[in-house]
This record gives C-alpha cells, structure tokens and sequence, in this order.
C-alpha cells in the first residue's frame, strides 16, 4: 500500500466512522490510549520537570545580570504553554507510542494477518489503524499538560533556591497565562498526536516483509515523525505570526 493509498483510505474510514460511530473499535482504542497515555506519563512528567529546571536556571543566569530574575516565570510559562509543551510532548509520543504503532502492525504484517483480514473481508485500516490514531490524538492533552506543569514545577524550585518565593512565582505564571495560549499549545498537542499516529500506523502498513522490516518500520516511524512534527511546529509559528496570534 503507497502512502497516498494509506493517507486516502485512512480519510475515507474517519469519514464513513463520522456518520457510522458504532463501526469505531472503541475498546481497541481505549487500550492504545491506555498504552500511550498512562504508561507515558512518568517519562512525560520526568522530562518536563527536567526541562523546567533546565530553562530556569539557563533565563535566571541572563536576567540575573538586570536584576529581574523574577521574570523567569513568565518566560517559562510562555515556552512550556505555546511551543516546548506540545512539541517535546509529541517527539516522546513519537519516540514511545508511534514507533510501537509500527512496530505492532509491521510484525502482522509480517506474519501475513493484515492478508488474514483482508481475506475475511475486515479492513485493516478501520481494524488497526483508526483506533490507534484516535488515542495518539486523544493522549496528546493530558501528557501535554503533565509535561506542563512538571516544567513550572522544576522552574519554581530552581526559583526558590534564588530567594523568589513560590508564590510570586505562581502569581507571574497565572498573570502571563492566557486561556488562549493555553488552547493554542492544546490544539498543536492533538494535531501532532495525529501526525503521529498516522506516520506511525502508515509505517507499518508499508514494513517490508523480511527480518529487519519491522525495524526499519520503526525507525521509519519516528524520524519522520519528529520531522513532521518540526515542520508543522514551524509553519504554525509563521501562521500565527502572520495572524498575530
């Protein structure tokens, strides 16, 4: 299957689901969500504490120079809200759940089940693919907001170790904070979940069948993942300076 074929049908399926729900394997999809949402949330939670201490202490040694340390956090609340959050956010997504997306399809159809299906009239892309990008989508959110709050968390203790208590901090992080960006960093959030559940899932739709396919599927999934992700990350910057958003 070539990648307009993949991209075609997989639209086609999401189309015919919108006026058919009940075709939509919401148990399957329940547990690919499980498995990038749940299972993620340590190592999402775990980079973005990591993240937040990081960016602290790197604007704190600039800003300590004029004596504003202060506005750390609404540097740190920009970043993390409008362009780190989502964007680290998916490159993990990627990293976990879209190359266990290619992975989990490669391997069937390696051994000849995606045939199996076929054969027995189930389309595989409705079956397999579907439910996988809808919970790729669907975890974006939630792992985008841990990774959120870990990053102010990491930057209000670096902070405090600086003599700037943490509830100032709290009051510059809720004053910059528009529901606006907050929404804005939510929305890239699902459409890079998307992006990576259907690079992923067309990864292993396309795996060639022989010993190593389901690597290279896999490592097919991510690269290109995070490309995708760069690229959309950047027209969207464009965008929204354009639109002054």
């Amino acid at each position: 299957m070539g990648t307009l074929d993949f991209i075609g049908e997989t639209c086609a399926c999401a189309a015919g689901m919108v006026f058919h729900p009940r075709r939509f394997r919401l148990g399957d999809s329940l547990l690919a969500f499980q498995r990038a949402a749940y299972d993620g949330l340590a190592v999402v939670s775990g980079v973005g504490f990591l993240l937040g201490v990081i960016l602290a202490f790197q604007c704190a040694a600039a800003l300590k120079m004029f004596g504003v340390e202060i506005y750390v956090s609404d540097m740190l609340a920009i970043a993390l809200f409008r362009e780190l959050g989502p964007v680290v956010t998916a490159i993990i997504l990627a990293g976990r759940t879209g190359s266990a997306f290619a992975a989990e399809i490669g391997t069937m159809k390696a051994n000849e089940e995606l045939n199996a299906l076929t054969t027995m009239g189930l389309p595989p892309v409705r079956f397999l693919v579907m439910p996988r990008i809808v919970a790729a989508a669907l975890a974006m959110p939630p792992l985008t907001i841990f990774h959120e709050l870990a990053g102010l968390v990491g930057g209000a203790l670096v902070l405090s170790t600086m003599g700037i208590p943490t509830q100032v901090f709290w009051q510059h992080v809720t004053a910059t904070s528009t529901a606006f960006m907050i929404v804005f960093g939510l929305a890239k959030g699902v459409l890079f979940g998307l992006v990576v559940g259907l690079i992923g899932c067309c990864a292993g739709m396309r795996a060639p069948t022989t010993s190593d396919g389901v690597g290279a599927a896999a490592t097919a999934a991510v690269v290109w993942s995070i490309v995708a992700i760069a690229v959309g990350d950047g027209l969207i910057a464009v965008l929204a300076w354009i639109w002054g958003v």
